[in-house]
């Protein structure tokens, strides 16, 4: 059995992650098993620091690790939040938000924007590094598209799922069974590529 580390403190993303690894047979260890640290996300792409977590979650135990970085990009903003979905309501010098707090400030940030320009997608890297100095990651993408919209709706998910509509559904990421979730959300398409490639490699 494959033991691997799930290189990420969000309680959220581990339970997706596992469930998504547990029955391909892996063994997976969260990484708050192991240390309390966080990598610093110093790239400027969600490939760049899914990397960077990687290698360091690898070089604190010494074996193989998953990272992901992920976040949402709405189109009226630009691109935002991005890479900063996870701090986008951060003050300067102050502690990290809450993901209520993210997702109150993108609400209020699309207050004045019309159905018509609210489209956003979910973006996830994903990526295996077979030890902390792995000159060949293997990386897997995803991406989930839809819409913001203008409350929360839904009990389920995390991070923005509450405002993240599903058009073809009309229903929230929060809304849907996780079981759905788990198959078609960018973190599942990310995990996916990756684990099919996994199959194929040496490592």
């Amino acid at each position: 059995m494959r033991r691997v580390v799930l290189a990420s403190g969000n309680a959220g993303k581990i339970r997706e992650m596992t469930d998504i690894l547990q029955p391909l047979g892996w063994q997976v260890h969260p990484q708050t098993e192991f240390f309390q640290t966080e990598a610093d996300e110093t790239g400027l792409s969600f490939v760049e620091n899914a990397i960077l977590k990687a290698r360091y979650a690898c070089a604190q135990t010494g074996l193989p690790a998953i990272a992901d970085d992920s976040g949402i990009e709405v189109m009226a903003l630009h691109g935002r939040p991005g890479i900063y979905s996870a701090r986008y309501a951060a003050m300067a010098g102050g502690p990290k938000p809450s993901d209520e707090d993210n997702l109150q400030k993108l609400l209020a940030d699309m207050d004045e924007v019309p159905p018509c320009m609210r489209q956003a997608s979910y973006y996830c890297a994903m990526v295996f590094c077979a030890h902390a100095e792995d000159p060949t990651p293997i990386i897997g993408l995803g991406r989930w598209h839809g819409e913001i919209g203008y409350q929360k709706q839904g009990d389920g998910g995390f991070g923005y799922d509450p405002i993240f509509v599903l058009p073809e559904r009309g229903l929230t990421a929060a809304q849907i069974s996780k079981d759905e979730k788990n198959r078609i959300s960018h973190r599942a398409q990310a995990l996916q590529s990756l684990v099919e490639q996994l199959k194929h490699s040496t490592v």
